[in-house]
């Protein structure tokens, strides 16, 4: 039978009312305040109910917040521990809203994709699962019984276990992602790809390949003690507002801030602490004290060029710059550094760079006061094809002050979803080590799969050549955050069966297969009540930091599973009397699976005992205490050439971005306040030059392609929104615009797709 396609796999047009207004230049405020309470009151809450869910976030008897993974300070405020962008996952989450079976019987799958992704968000929360049948356009409800029956027959039916993929989304917790990686490999396969290798897949083979360990090495008290701190590659305003609080209390401690990046974010510029009067009162405080705007990907020749004059200062004063202890007790590499560095023209990184010479100068003025330098990054610097060499040059940049290991300095990565970090240290990835598997073997009594698993862009590949006929989502809105969307969405309509785990309805679900299923779940925010009371589950934020979280609303509906549930009793069914544990035993009481965890995962000892202290506790960190787990010990300098920047004519350099009213995929609003978007998504910020030349009216229509390996793509109807951004680079959001990012472009070494570095042409629309 063949299988019609769904009408849409990219987003419809969304700017029929579209405003543009001058941007920002401050982030937060009593702004930030009216939008958070607004958000909470679209979704049904009083002030008083959005007062007491919000008061509950990031407490140490309260929830995680769903979003960023940014850490909760040892001294936070007793009800405002959230920020804007918190507040609106929880008024997303915690909806009143409810969508069941009546739904899908008004709204088939082809009209349900002709509605925007915010209008599919703002429909309610699942109360039942749903499937649909082979041939048919209705979902339908079924009992979770069901479900796992049919799933698990799928599993058990297939030719390999390889032929399934089992993807994880980073809300997922510590728990459920040790279950969850513990069954798909005691069924049989590493076909782990989860979120990270969509955004920070590069920091950790970077960091890994350096330093020993794919995380960062500070703490936020580190953030408080820098005396610099660069910022690149990172929109803080946007994607992790709470870390202006913690810059701003690094600057009024002395520290310097150097921001770097393409678009002179609000985030970068300036923060108005909504909790204090008297920042309200004042303006705020100004967070970049230096912006450096590069071209996009102009980071590593931006990098270079600083060491180049950093080797310079050197040898007018030695001593001064270099720290030789350091570089000889703890590292390997630095000759073949200092002599490719030699080799360099200055003037020409800094030309490729973007940026002017008297601006790095001053930015090295600002570096050399102190060894005490922290570099924070994110998406801008991984999603490139040379995304790990990104990484790895500011590993470079660090080692040679010896400014990782001490109090006020180090790595980094701001990871951008609350527990993908702890999801990786729970196994969830596709090439787990050796000593990983080892221990599960010793503790669990079956070998597990030592071949390598599909990661992302893998099993995107493995799906459209008929490797792969299962997909299995964890959470997350794999459709959305895939890129080469259509080819994606093609992959996915080639599998057998689809299964979500999912609180909301997203574009995903609306992909017409042999067989579709929704699983719904608990959602973070509310009570998970088991056989021995209500549980608790733990997470891991950005620095390392494992702390509990537990939810104090009452559910959805009251037959919601919660994600541990759904994957023990899955796994009852489809392993049967093979099976290493007693699943259903374990979800009785959680600290069962903690009490595993710490019987498989290094320093998780005493996890119980430890989790339960006030605001958690730090894994360790070779890095944080220079030790450098690598091959000998040693920190590794490397060597990453600049990658050519030059376009062909009549080329631009796209980004892809988030607006302000979005996490990741979720839309929760068509505005992007600190960029001046009111009422629009499909948007494609240009230079004011470029467009002259063009001869291109700001408000027109125009058409982006991309012709990458011979294939064009095309994101038809975006409109022009003149913009601060450098000559010859364009920005846009996605999901709208992952239609134009080649699949087979991604980071050397990590396979993260190269969605900030995209070559287009644009042209007017017929």
């Amino acid at each position: 039978m063949k299988r019609p396609g769904p009408t849409h796999v990219e987003p419809p047009e969304t700017d029929d009312e579209l405003e543009v207004r001058p941007p920002k230049s401050k982030a937060a405020g009593l702004s930030s305040v009216r939008s958070s309470f607004a958000h909470m009151h679209r979704q049904g809450h009083s002030v008083p109910s959005a007062v007491r869910i919000l008061a509950k976030m990031n407490q140490t008897d309260g929830f995680d917040c769903p979003g960023c993974a940014w850490p909760d300070p040892d001294d936070r405020a007793a009800l405002t521990e959230f920020c804007e962008n918190g507040a609106k996952a929880a008024a997303w989450e915690t909806t009143r809203r409810r969508l069941d079976w009546r739904f899908f019987q008004r709204y088939s799958i082809d009209e349900l994709a002709q509605k925007s992704d915010y209008w599919l968000g703002q429909q309610g929360r699942f109360t039942e699962p749903l499937m649909l049948r082979p041939g048919s356009r209705f979902y339908e409800p079924i009992s979770y019984d069901e479900a796992f029956k049919r799933i698990a027959a799928e599993l058990v039916s297939l030719d390999s276990p390889n032929e399934a993929i089992f993807y994880t989304s980073g809300r997922t917790s510590n728990e459920a992602a040790f279950l969850y990686q513990l069954f798909v490999r005691a069924y049989g396969t590493n076909n782990l790809p989860d979120c990270s290798n969509m955004c920070h897949e590069s920091s950790g083979v970077g960091l890994g390949q350096t330093v020993g360990i794919g995380k960062g090495s500070v703490t936020l008290d580190d953030i408080h003690q820098a005396d610099t701190i660069i910022v690149m590659g990172q929109n803080p305003g946007t994607n992790h507002p709470r870390m202006l609080t913690a810059l701003q209390k690094a600057k009024s401690n002395g520290a310097k801030v150097i921001a770097v990046n393409p678009l002179p974010e609000a985030g970068l510029m300036g923060f108005v602490n909504p909790k204090s009067p008297a920042q309200v009162l004042s303006g705020g405080t100004p967070i970049a004290d230096l912006f450096l705007q590069v071209q996009i990907n102009g980071d590593v020749a931006l990098l270079k060029a600083l060491m180049c004059l950093m080797l310079e200062e050197e040898s007018r004063a030695p001593g001064s710059v270099l720290d030789e202890d350091f570089i000889g007790l703890h590292t390997e590499g630095f000759a073949a550094l200092r002599e490719h560095l030699a080799a360099q023209d200055v003037d020409a990184l800094i030309d490729s760079a973007g940026v002017s010479r008297a601006e790095v100068e001053e930015a090295l003025h600002i570096i050399l006061r102190s060894r005490k330098t922290i570099v924070c990054w994110a998406m801008g610097l991984t999603q490139h094809k040379n995304g790990v060499g990104n990484v790895r040059e500011i590993v470079n940049f660090l080692l040679m002050r010896g400014s990782i290991g001490i109090p006020g300095a180090g790595t980094c990565p701001v990871r951008g979803h609350s527990n993908v970090q702890g999801d990786r240290t729970m196994g969830i990835h596709d090439r787990p080590k050796k000593a990983f598997l080892d221990r599960i073997q010793e503790v669990f009594g079956f070998d597990p799969p030592r071949q390598h698993g599909f990661n992302t862009v893998e099993a995107i590949q493995a799906m459209l050549e008929g490797k792969a006929k299962l997909f299995f989502a964890m959470g997350g809105n794999f459709l959305q955050a895939s890129p080469d969307t259509p080819r994606t969405a093609q992959a996915l309509q080639k599998c057998e069966m689809l299964v979500h785990v999912s609180t909301k309805l997203n574009r995903g679900h609306l992909l017409h297969n042999k067989w579709s299923i929704i699983l719904p779940c608990l959602a973070r925010s509310e009570v998970d009540t088991q056989a021995y009371g209500e549980q608790f589950v733990t997470v891991e934020n950005s620095m390392g930091v494992v702390h509990t979280s537990q939810g104090h609303l009452k559910p959805a509906h009251e037959g919601l599973y919660s994600e541990p549930a759904l994957i023990a009793w899955l796994a009852e069914r489809v392993l049967g009397p093979e099976t290493p544990v007693s699943w259903c035993w374990l979800i009785e009481n959680y600290d069962r699976i903690r009490d595993l965890i710490a019987e498989t995962i290094p320093h998780f000892e005493r996890f119980n005992e430890r989790v339960r202290e006030p605001g958690g506790f730090h894994l360790y960190n070779g890095a944080r205490q220079r030790e450098f787990n690598t091959h000998n010990g040693k920190a590794q300098f490397t060597l990453n050439p600049a990658p050519d920047l030059s376009l062909p004519g009549g080329a631009f350099r796209m980004m892809t971005m988030r607006t302000h009213d979005q996490y990741n995929t979720t839309v929760y609003g068509n505005d992007d306040r600190y960029r001046g978007i009111k009422g629009g998504r499909r948007i494609v910020f240009m230079n004011e030059e470029d467009l002259l030349e063009a001869g291109i009216a700001p408000g027109s229509k125009v058409d982006l392609t991309n012709d990458f390996g011979g294939k064009e793509r095309v994101a038809a109807r975006f409109t022009v929104v003149p913009y601060p951004i450098p000559r010859g680079c364009v920005g846009t959001y996605f999901p709208e615009a992952n239609v134009l990012v080649p699949l087979e472009k991604f980071a050397e070494g990590s396979f993260t797709p190269a969605s900030k570095d995209v070559v287009v042409r644009v042209a007017r629309s017929d």
